[in-house]
């Protein structure tokens, strides 16, 4: 898991993501973007039953992606709030394709230093 203050979980935050956030897609990962004006960011990870029906799949997959975020808190700008959708397929890839994934979409997103 992520730190708390890493992580999004106020209904108002989603919608305003959803309502005015970027987004960018790479293979089997969505992420939407918005500035927040705090000095850290904050991450959520949205993953559908259509993804795999087991949660033990599905919390694999969230773990790999927190992992993956935790290590490159360093290199991750500050300042947005982060919702990233995992899209069927995503339940096939191994952990060097998901990082591959996100590191891309983060590049996408312009927030990798």
């Amino acid at each position: 898991m992520l730190p708390e203050s890493n992580r999004i979980k106020k209904k108002k935050d989603f919608e305003q993501i959803f309502k005015n956030g970027k987004s960018f897609k790479d293979g089997f990962l969505v992420l939407k973007k918005i500035k927040n004006n705090l000095p850290q960011s904050r991450f959520v990870f949205i993953i559908s039953q259509k993804v795999s029906k087991k949660a033990v799949v599905r919390n694999k997959i969230k773990r790999r992606l927190a992992q993956i975020i935790r290590s490159n808190f360093k290199n991750i700008k500050g300042g947005a709030d982060i919702v990233l959708i995992i899209l069927p397929g995503a339940e096939k890839e191994d952990f060097l394709s998901i990082k591959k994934s996100l590191n891309n979409l983060l590049a996408k997103a312009k927030m990798i230093f």
